[in-house]
């Protein structure tokens, strides 16, 4: 655990470098977010029927969804990775005295986290604190209703992370299976993107469309942990949300693993 432990820091700090690329992301964020909000508010202004969450929700909805964008959606695999395996330099991850699997799903890990420090804090410090102040208050993301969504929110965004990079993992090992692996890197993204929740919130989808949705493992990315945070669902759901994260985090991992143990097999690496 401590050679891990070892790489997830190394990679993080890394990552944490890249501080100007978070900075115009922030601000780019903060864009979109705004134009999905005018969206909704327009919507909820002119809907005459009952919606299954409020404008606040679905508010708080987005800016969390804005705030977390690059922490749970999994936009593509390791690069550096990807590269080693198209030039053949993995050889070198392949006499690592660790588990290959865990190596790669590490730097995952801290692939996923970096952007809670540089482009999250930030963005929610603004919808929270500063959207207030401009008298936007309806803007604004508020915070749970109480200590046990914000609990429940939390457990559920920790199997967030996880569920994010074993399909980050999927995307990265791809690349042994795949001339260029830029096929699925720009299919996955898109899918996750819509039935996630990330661009209509999924309680806005049809009521015929919702046990699909909901058992797709996307919606324990975004919805599920979004909508304890904001109250729509309640911190009694926990389990549920839990069960239905930790099933696809247990499926999504043995296939990577079945994976990167019979692409090793194929593997060839030219004058090794």
């Amino acid at each position: 655990m401590k050679a891990y432990w070892s790489l997830f820091v190394a990679r993080f700090t890394l990552l944490l470098q890249y501080r100007a690329a978070a900075l115009a992301g922030v601000g780019t964020q903060l864009f979109w977010g705004l134009v999905k909000v005018m969206v909704l508010q327009a919507f909820f202004t002119h809907t005459t029927s009952t919606q299954p969450i409020t404008f606040q929700q679905a508010v708080g909805y987005v800016w969390l969804g804005q705030a977390f964008l690059m922490a749970i959606v999994p936009w593509g695999g390791d690069r550096d990775i990807q590269e080693l395996i198209r030039t053949g330099a993995v050889g070198y991850d392949l006499l690592r005295p660790t588990d290959l699997y865990n190596f790669w799903f590490t730097r995952a890990l801290a692939l996923r986290t970096t952007p809670l420090i540089l482009r999250s804090i930030p963005l929610l410090g603004v919808t929270i604190f500063i959207f207030p102040l401009l008298r936007l208050d309806e803007w604004s993301l508020s915070f749970p209703p109480s200590w046990a969504s914000f609990f429940a929110f939390f457990i559920s965004f920790i199997g967030a992370i996880l569920l994010s990079s074993a399909l980050t993992m999927l995307l990265t090992v791809s690349m042994m299976w795949t001339i260029s692996g830029e096929g699925i890197n720009s299919i996955l993204p898109t899918l996750v993107t819509i039935f996630s929740g990330m661009i209509v919130p999924l309680p806005l989808f049809p009521e015929w469309s919702k046990p699909f949705l909901n058992a797709l493992p996307f919606s324990g990315l975004i919805d599920k942990p979004f909508r304890l945070f904001t109250g729509n669902l309640q911190p009694n759901a926990l389990f549920n949300v839990l069960l239905h994260q930790t099933f696809w985090i247990v499926v999504i991992i043995i296939l990577g693993r079945v994976l990167v143990k019979y692409g090793i097999r194929k593997l060839v690496i030219q004058g090794g």
